[in-house]
């Protein structure tokens, strides 16, 4: 079994900065991939960053510049530094990771952490 378990989720006023940790217990999995996802109230789930074990990054559009996604893999933990944060970055934040085929077909997430950008 495997926990991801996020932490650093807060109230930031606009322009602003927060680290987001997620950190991966039990059984010991190199993950494929770790990302995070954010959910706002009325809306879909949406990727906003991912790192694959090898340290290939992507982000979303609207991230792009302002938050840096990167992983401890000694320590099988996940990072979101986000920077310059709007009140539209507001939303909870999950983290997601990939597990080879041969572990699980289905992704790990973890229970989330809220995000709160307001003056």
């Amino acid at each position: 079994q495997v926990q991801l378990v996020e932490s650093g989720g807060d109230l930031v006023q606009p322009g602003g900065s927060l680290r987001l940790s997620c950190a991966a217990s039990g059984r010991r999995i190199s993950f494929n991939a770790m990302g995070w996802y954010r959910q706002a109230p009325g809306k879909e789930r949406e990727l906003v960053a991912r790192i694959t074990i090898g340290g290939r990054t992507n982000y979303a559009d609207s991230v792009k510049g302002r938050f840096t996604i990167s992983r401890d893999n000694a320590k099988n933990t996940a990072y979101l530094q986000m920077n310059s944060l709007k009140p539209e970055d507001t939303a909870v934040y999950y983290c997601n990771a990939e597990p080879p085929a041969y572990v699980s077909r289905d992704n790990y997430w973890g229970q989330g952490t809220q995000v709160t950008v307001s003056s």
